[in-house]
């Protein structure tokens, strides 16, 4: 068994057992999610609740105070709580089936004819002007018909598509739908004048590496891409999902997304094979990338670069949205950006990676949202954050000075998805991953969301619904917790991860495990809607145990089999569950229930994951409940996720339509400014103290005096030509830069960023004296980062 570092906290999806939980209770990482009613769906029940909080904690544990309540009375200087686990279209029915308007036929009657000798004969010159006028004019009338047949179409296919691209600002500010209506049958990508460059079911596309395909979308939805224009947002995945020229409605448009998870931010279970080559020694991606890096005979860190490549492309974008899917959310690392010395992990090169996955998404019609999922020093310990110990981020002696590079990373990344070619495409941000806030403590991790609001709105505008949807986790604090919180906020939306998994396990029929996610989810997921804001289960799966290799961790076993430390109950044989071709059509159809009774319950969602990679041993996928498009081949994910509409309803769970959101949850009126009295519970950044260090002025800081990190945007070029396109220049608002990127201050000592828990490293006497050059009146210019291969 692998063995964790000394000192280090139990790590993702373990459920360590304290507060008084015995070893065989249910563990941490139950959840819930809010929801959002869509038009013509089936609603859900507003109410005032309590969510079950992802790390179960006991119900005699159960918070009585919220956000909002304590904040009122000064007291946040602690955790709360969590409650009893941790929860870790406008529904139209267009007519998807109706053909193109005709063009109305050009008559053909049947009239008198005259020989034209004799009619030449015996006619006056006269009449014969006159017939000739009238011969001449009927041939206009019919040069203008041919014109009309031709040009209209082009205008609808190639030309307005142009028009209404969102680099010429073609969205409305009223929230309509104002997009153009493609419905192209065939396209290429070559670069000829005359190419299609739009196309729905059944048309060719051509990929970026010159192999075609046949688009298949049952759901009306219809690919943009002209090289010519390679920024156009007319794409549409679906036609109950706005075109991305369009304006997403977050009170009645519909996310129905999935997380492509493993691919820029590995994860052990998600990719089996780039962990089981070097077990058991690799166990997140820090050590991975120290293993691959001594490895040079066997291709050194250029194999996450291979594996970049490959696990997803562009024919996955293209099957997602044939899925009947809208959204993505990606996983991404600071070391997107950059690395400093002593950090292994392969720098800049995943960056490059997403902005394919950008153009791929552009080109079917999907959003995306962008998750920042491991921070400097790690938020929660858990492999997913890069190193596996414990949160060094807002904890520990380098608490501060990782909280203060992980803004530098955030204002990065706003700043570029900000720019016009890029924020249609990637409207959501989620700020961080899963913070571990029983750790951390609320008091600073509130603080920090009020500096990232801040932070975001002073570049992207306040109250002017610019810049992207700003996700927080809801940190295992529970949705009751967020009820009222961060009033006069400029668009925060609450992300909440509900999972069964890691908790008590059992055997109860798959019926009875789908009307549990209804019975849990539906009173709990519309609360925070109308109290905080929009509302989605960034992630949730068909896991109804941990069974699958690595779903804990390397070499960490499972609680099903009784395998993972301290758990000693047997439920059963991961077999039953990992074996999925010898699963019956009764166990699918059970499945396929509880993923549509899910899907119901949280209303918004994100599917984690898109993909699971097989293992070297095996050949084949060894965590099925996990990955959305195996369960498409193998028929236990619907075809169409709008299906699951009303399957709470037919187990007998009724449900009411949640609340409109406040008007500054979707940068309305009043949008941008936090009010005073919520801030006033809060120090100005940074705090002045931390959960373990009563007196955080003592600790070590970065001065902001270095050179601002600027991402590059993809270079394209039109095919036969030298000519590029503009990118962006990787910053929306260069006014928007009061300080430099942080960097050491000469002289002063800084332990290590992932082992600097106060039980490992003294907290200082005193602040370094150097500290009093933390701030730049003038930092420098912003510079973009090149691209490392």
């Amino acid at each position: 068994m692998s063995q964790l570092p000394p000192g280090a906290s139990q790590p993702r999806f373990l459920a360590p057992r304290f507060q008084g939980q015995g070893a065989n209770e249910p563990g941490f990482r139950d959840s819930y999610a809010s929801s959002q009613v869509s038009l013509n769906a089936p609603s859900y029940q507003t109410a005032d609740y309590e969510s079950v909080h992802g790390l179960n904690f006991n119900q005699q544990h159960r918070p009585t105070t919220s956000l909002t309540s304590a904040a009122a009375a000064g007291g946040l200087g602690s955790p709360l709580l969590p409650t009893e686990r941790y929860h870790d279209d406008p529904y139209s029915h267009p007519n998807e089936s109706a053909g193109a308007i005709p063009l109305s036929p050009v008559g053909t009657g049947q009239g008198y004819r005259e020989y034209p000798e004799k009619r030449d004969q015996y006619t006056s010159p006269r009449q014969q002007s006159k017939r000739r006028g009238w011969l001449i004019l009927g041939i206009i009338i019919l040069v203008l018909l041919i014109i009309a047949a031709v040009g209209i179409p082009v205008y609808i296919f190639i030309i307005k598509p142009r028009l209404n691209s969102t680099s010429e600002g073609a969205k409305t500010d009223n929230g309509s739908h104002t997009g153009t209506s493609n419905t192209g049958t065939n396209g290429s990508n070559d670069s000829n004048d005359d190419v299609v460059v739009t196309g729905s079911d059944g048309s060719t596309v051509t990929f970026g590496n010159g192999t075609t395909f046949t688009y298949k979308n049952p759901f009306g939805g219809y690919w943009y891409y002209d090289p010519k224009d390679p920024f156009n947002n007319g794409a549409k995945a679906q036609s109950y999902t706005p075109a991305l020229n369009e304006t997403w409605d977050w009170n009645n448009d519909r996310v129905y997304g999935v997380n492509l998870g493993g691919w820029l931010n590995t994860e052990p279970f998600i990719s089996p094979a780039l962990y089981e080559k070097y077990y058991p020694d690799a166990v997140d991606e820090f050590t991975l990338s120290q293993q691959m890096a001594a490895d040079t005979a066997g291709g050194g860190l250029k194999q996450l670069e291979d594996h970049y490549a490959t696990f997803i492309t562009e024919e996955d974008f293209a099957a997602i949205a044939a899925a009947g899917l809208n959204w993505v959310r990606i996983p991404i690392a600071f070391w997107a950006i950059e690395t400093w010395d002593g950090e292994p992990f392969l720098e800049g090169v995943s960056w490059k990676y997403f902005l394919k996955g950008v153009q791929w998404a552009r080109k079917y019609g999907i959003r995306i949202n962008l998750d920042f999922h491991a921070v400097p020093g790690s938020q929660n310990g858990w492999n997913h954050s890069g190193r596996l110990g414990d949160p060094n981020f807002l904890h520990g002696v380098m608490g501060l000075a990782n909280a203060d590079r992980t803004l530098d990373y955030i204002r990065t990344f706003i700043q570029f998805i900000s720019q016009p070619e890029y924020k249609d495409v990637i409207p959501m941000f989620g700020v961080v991953n899963e913070p571990f806030t029983p750790t951390i403590g609320a008091y600073p991790m509130n603080s920090f969301y009020i500096q990232v609001h801040d932070l975001v709105r002073d570049i992207t505008g306040r109250g002017a619904g610019n810049g992207p949807m700003l996700s927080l986790h809801e940190g295992f604090q529970g949705t009751a917790y967020w009820a009222g919180a961060f009033p006069g906020a400029d668009r925060f939306a609450l992300d909440l991860h509900p999972y069964f998994a890691f908790g008590g396990q059992t055997n109860d029929a798959l019926e009875t495990q789908a009307l549990r996610a209804c019975t849990t989810w539906v009173p709990n997921t519309n609360g925070t809607f109308s109290k905080f804001g929009f509302t989605a289960a960034g992630e949730f799966s068909n896991a109804i145990n941990d069974c699958g290799q690595y779903v804990n961790g390397v070499g960490l076993g499972t609680r099903y089999e009784g395998t993972f430390d301290g758990v000693t109950a047997v439920t059963g044989d991961c077999k039953t569950w990992t074996d999925y071709e010898s699963w019956t059509q009764d166990t699918k159809d059970g499945v396929k229930l509880f993923a549509m009774a899910s899907m119901d319950a949280l209303v918004h969602w994100f599917f984690w994951t898109w993909k699971i990679g097989p293992t070297l041993a095996t050949g084949k996928v060894a965590a099925p409940f996990w990955s959305y498009s195996l369960g498409l081949q193998e028929g236990w994910m619907p075809t169409d996720p709008r299906s699951a509409a009303g399957v709470c309803a037919s187990l007998g769970v009724a449900s009411t339509p949640a609340g409109p959101l406040p008007a500054t949850a979707t940068g309305g009126p009043g949008a941008g400014t936090i009010s005073a009295a919520f801030r006033a519970s809060y120090s100005a950044w940074p705090v002045t103290s931390l959960a373990d260090v009563a007196n955080a002025a003592v600790l070590p800081t970065y001065t902001a005096t270095g050179t601002l990190k600027t991402l590059p945007g993809l270079t394209i070029t039109t095919p036969g030509s030298t000519a590029t396109f503009d990118a962006g220049s990787g910053w929306f608002n260069p006014g928007a830069t009061p300080l430099g990127a942080h960097q050491p201050i000469p002289g002063c000592n800084y332990p290590n960023e992932y082992s600097a828990q106060v039980d490992q490293v003294p907290i200082p006497t005193a602040a370094c004296a150097a500290a009093k050059r933390k701030r730049s009146e003038e930092p420098a210019a912003p510079q973009i980062t090149a691209f490392r291969p």
